[in-house]
């Protein structure tokens, strides 16, 4: 089958590997329709998150048609649309009972692996999901797919961190990053009851989505996102922020544009060794300040009913529909932020 494989940093291939096999009776294999081109797949290509083998497998988000089924799955069936979290999860250990999906004692990552370990990834011809009564979700009827591919990693992580912000009715929250997970947060923050949005970037073409999103945009290469916030609210600060970006510089951004007792949301992966806050200001400010990776299968329920609820909007941010030979050159226009590229898909073919 064709796959697109991590080589070195910057450099990956598409190319010939094997097929996926059933391995444990509880996996499934799912021939893969479209798969889902992320901001966090650009840490391995920047060798900013290392450790992963040559050859292994890229991505971690994929809609696809169960094409076989391990003896001991009960929940699905050849044929069926699934959509898969980033993370597999076996639904019945302390961590997913409890809702923290994406630390099932038996987790495991798409598209890494490690001195031989691990799992391959979704941009691919076919994927091997393991645990997948635990970890698949069937597609609505009628969804568009590439809609539908978001609910498995950035439209749950925007309702987390919406959640993590503690986003309440009437708060003004500010959002930094607009990204795709940033654009999501401010539709998750408006769904918690949130008034008003402000969305910080320095993309004009982003700042112009987050716009049609409902946000108050806020160009920070042009103006001063402090005084477009105070001016919200009475000169305090927003209530909460969520910062989708990953970065020192967004964290302390984040951090100046809070009130006193405001709540700071991280969804943005950081590699960084240390935190860009002091505990002296936080205890100073009384300030919250809360992070990790999302637990998305425990998110997928609600975020694919927001899906097909608002799917026009949400399928705005599709932005490049791709067949998977051309996913190097894709990874290099995403990489480079280019004008227009927001949310890419690809889609393989047998």
């Amino acid at each position: 089958m064709k796959a697109i494989t991590f080589q070195d940093v910057e450099t990956l291939a598409y190319e010939d590997v094997a097929e996926p096999s059933i391995e444990e009776a509880t996996d499934v294999i799912v021939r893969v329709t479209t798969a889902g081109l992320c901001g966090s797949d650009l840490h391995p290509y920047f060798g900013r998150e290392r450790g992963l083998d040559v050859g292994t497998v890229m991505g971690h988000e994929m809609v696809g048609e169960v094409a076989e089924v391990g003896a001991e799955v009960t929940d699905f069936v050849v044929g069926d649309r699934v959509v898969a979290p980033f993370t597999t999860s076996c639904g019945a250990c302390f961590y997913c009972r409890t809702g923290l999906t994406a630390r099932c004692e038996r987790s495991q990552l798409f598209g890494w692996v490690q001195g031989g370990v691990g799992l391959h990834g979704c941009q691919a011809d076919y994927v091997r999901v393991p645990i997948a009564d635990g970890t698949l979700v069937r597609v609505p009827e009628g969804l568009d797919e590439a809609v539908a591919l978001l609910a498995g990693d950035i439209l749950s992580t925007a309702t987390f961190g919406a959640e993590l912000a503690c986003v309440g009715s009437g708060d003004t929250v500010v959002v930094v990053g607009c990204g795709p997970v940033g654009l999501l947060s401010i539709r998750a923050a408006f769904e918690r009851g949130a008034e008003c949005v402000i969305a910080v970037d320095n993309v004009p073409s982003r700042l112009a989505v987050a716009e049609a999103f409902g946000a108050q945009p806020a160009n920070f290469a042009e103006e001063d996102p402090s005084e477009i916030v105070r001016g919200f609210t009475d000169g305090r600060g927003a209530d909460s922020a969520i910062e989708a970006v990953g970065s020192p510089e967004a964290t302390r951004a984040a951090a100046d544009l809070l009130r006193l007792g405001g709540t700071l949301a991280a969804v943005g992966v950081h590699t960084e060794p240390h935190l860009a806050l002091s505990p002296g200001e936080i205890y100073d400010r009384h300030l919250t300040y809360s992070g990790g990776r999302c637990p998305a299968r425990h998110y997928m329920p609600a975020s694919l009913a927001l899906a097909v609820r608002d799917e026009a909007l949400i399928g705005t941010l599709i932005s490049h529909r791709l067949p998977l030979s051309d996913g190097i050159d894709a990874y290099r226009s995403f990489a480079a932020r280019e004008s227009g590229w927001t949310k890419v898909v690809l889609h393989p073919t047998d």
